[in-house]
């Protein structure tokens, strides 16, 4: 399989309210993460950092230009892979552990690290066998509610477990922007995994049903309306009862 120099490895789209997303294209949609720059007057926050195979700070200058909070959605291998590069660090309280002493099975690194989810590779050495995350132990640790402050915007920590124990959105009620983590996307959901929690799942579900959504940039698969959210949402849950 051919391999991807790393200035080629990530691209970057700049979108409105101060967003850039970031991705890695050439892992497949379904494992890509997208990694999402929000800039702010005093500091800036990034929503995870994808799977750590190239670094974000050397080849993607946006996110050394002023001080950065890197958040983890969650702690699954394909969302905390750079997080160990940067000086400020959260994810819920629930899954501290996981970013201080990740292993590739607490991150799923095993099993769903391998060849197959590549249409190209990173730069030598990488070798999927050998991939793992790097501890990246948290300097903030977030609760429900908490709130980021970027000096000219405000996020809210909206605790969303049922994906995994402590996943979250970030929500910009002056926007009406919802950053959904791996909760909610417009793509098939993952709900099985050794710590996901159906009756947790639901509940999560039908508190961001709840939000007046405009818009939503979601941990995979492209961003989309206020009206496709409640769309998902709604049929999920339609999904679940009729199950």
């Amino acid at each position: 399989m051919k391999r991807i120099a790393a200035q080629d490895w990530y691209r970057t789209e700049r979108l409105a309210d101060g967003v850039t997303l970031i991705s890695e294209p050439f892992i497949k949609a379904f494992y890509r993460c997208n990694i999402w720059h929000i800039r702010g007057r005093d500091r800036d926050v990034l929503v995870d950092s994808g799977m750590g195979v190239v670094s974000l700070r050397q080849w993607v200058p946006l996110v050394t230009e002023k001080n950065l909070l890197a958040v983890a959605s969650h702690t699954h291998f394909d969302h905390i892979g750079c997080h160990h590069e940067f000086a400020e660090r959260a994810v819920h309280q629930a899954e501290v552990q996981l970013l201080s002493a990740p292993t590739r099975a607490n991150t799923l690194a095993y099993p769903y690290v391998s060849l197959e989810i590549f249409e190209a590779l990173p730069p030598e050495p990488f070798a999927s066998s050998a991939y793992a995350v790097r501890p990246a132990a948290p300097t903030q640790i977030l609760n429900d509610h908490d709130i980021i402050d970027l000096g000219d915007r405000r996020l809210e920590v909206i605790h969303t477990p049922g994906h995994s124990p402590g996943g979250i959105a970030l929500w910009e009620a002056a926007t009406q922007t919802l950053f959904a983590g791996d909760i909610v996307y417009d793509g098939p959901l993952v709900e099985d995994l050794y710590h996901s929690n159906a009756q947790d799942y639901a509940q999560s579900m039908k508190r961001l049903l709840e939000l007046p959504v405009r818009c939503v940039h979601a941990g995979h698969f492209p961003s989309y309306s206020g009206e496709r959210h409640r769309q998902i949402i709604r049929q999920w849950l339609k999904d679940k009862e009729q199950a």
